[in-house]
């Protein structure tokens, strides 16, 4: 464990960073590669707007040849997809990232990392804003950092950014202000959101089922709940607690329903669930969120931007916020009033949830005035063609 504990501080030590600085500035000299590096979530994923701009260029033949930045420890993940990887800060991600024509990624890149001048770098982000961001932050409770380091970090690489996608005019706004982005903003909608529209059929979402092994008889809730940022074990590790209670739950929906529980994936728990068997099934890893939303009858979720996606679907949305007033008032703080505009009801305790699960189950769903105006407002560019729209502003001379 000390020998671990040295190496970890050793990685994260400015003398460690200097030189890779140094070896990616060298590396950036050498001839310029036709490659696109693709990365999702600091590399522990093959999902999101970067998997679903890297298909579309597949499909239709880019010249360019792709790579994944991967994440050492998560190079499992990516074993059953045809893909080709690299492990995150080796020596080879090095050379061909400062070769690289394109990056494309949904989260920052490491702070050290210059930014070649021939290297386009296309940031996808990774959802529609709900909590403060960046410069909107009042104060940062992550670990290993300060409020203001933490916004100078931030806009520091937002500077590097080339692109930057946004799925709306709300976004759009927030994203210019959060993050002092001057560059090229690319109004499209969320790529990854065109598998909601394109997919939603039955014969997909059986397959997802079967590859789930999800019991076709079982309607499913997704459980999908943010991260706290005071709640954490270390940098990049955050503790979470269900506060949820599950005997209850499956005493009272069992018959009817199976619970998939997608934590985020800054949470480093692993809920120890061998007593719900057949009842909560834990799908943090499961690779891409989107197939998840698909064979879901209910999302349960808080904080997070996944409902600004699920509402796409037209299906029913709980809230499950048992510590709302904290989140708002000491924690983040919202860019508007979710109490008033959230496309479902809000509910603080188990007992309220279930209730609300079993007035959909005995009266079934229509969507409401408000979760239409919802998507008015937020889901107006989700037609299926928003990859199309980053293509053809950012490849267009490529196709």
């Amino acid at each position: 464990m000390y020998i671990y504990n040295w190496l970890t501080k050793l990685k994260r030590s400015r003398l460690t960073e200097v030189i890779l600085q140094i070896s990616f500035s060298i590396a950036s000299k050498l001839p310029v590669k036709q490659v696109i590096m693709f990365e999702s979530f600091l590399g522990k994923q093959y999902s999101d707007n970067p998997r679903a701009i890297y298909e579309y260029l597949k499909e239709h033949r880019t010249p360019y040849k792709m790579y994944w930045s991967i994440n050492k420890k998560d190079i499992k993940r990516f074993e059953s997809f045809d893909i080709q990887c690299i492990p995150r800060l080796s020596i080879k991600w090095i050379i061909m990232m400062a070769r690289s024509a394109y990056w494309v990624t949904n989260s920052r890149l490491p702070s050290w990392i210059p930014k070649p001048e021939h290297t386009t770098y296309v940031q996808t982000w990774h959802g529609t804003p709900l909590k403060r961001l960046a410069a909107d932050m009042d104060e940062v409770q992550m670990p290993g950092t300060t409020t203001e380091s933490y916004k100078r970090n931030f806009i520091s690489e937002a500077k590097k950014w080339d692109y930057l996608i946004s799925p709306n005019a709300y976004s759009t706004k927030i994203f210019k202000r959060a993050f002092e982005f001057e560059g090229k903003v690319i109004e499209s909608g969320y790529p990854r959101n065109d598998y909601l529209v394109n997919f939603n059929n039955d014969d997909t979402i059986l397959k997802i089922k079967s590859r789930l092994n999800i019991p076709k008889d079982k309607k499913i809730i997704l459980y999908a709940p943010t991260w706290r940022d005071n709640q954490y074990h270390e940098q990049g590790k955050y503790k979470f607690n269900l506060h949820l209670n599950l005997n209850k739950m499956k005493q009272e929906l069992g018959d009817n329903y199976l619970v998939i529980l997608r934590l985020h994936y800054l949470v480093a728990e692993r809920l120890d669930l061998k007593d719900y068997n057949g009842f909560v099934l834990d799908v943090s890893h499961y690779p891409d969120i989107r197939e998840l939303y698909l064979v879901s009858d209910i999302l349960v979720t808080d904080y997070s931007s996944v409902f600004f996606d699920y509402a796409i679907l037209e299906r029913p949305i709980i809230f499950y916020v048992y510590d709302i007033d904290e989140y708002k008032d000491t924690l983040r703080g919202f860019y508007f009033n979710i109490e008033e505009k959230a496309p479902g009801p809000l509910v603080k305790t188990t007992e309220d949830l279930i209730v609300e699960v079993n007035n959909i189950n005995k009266h079934g769903y229509t969507a409401s005035n408000m979760q239409k105006q919802f998507q008015q407002e937020f889901s107006y560019l989700e037609d299926g063609n928003s990859c199309d729209r980053v293509i053809n502003e950012v490849f267009k001379d490529d196709f």
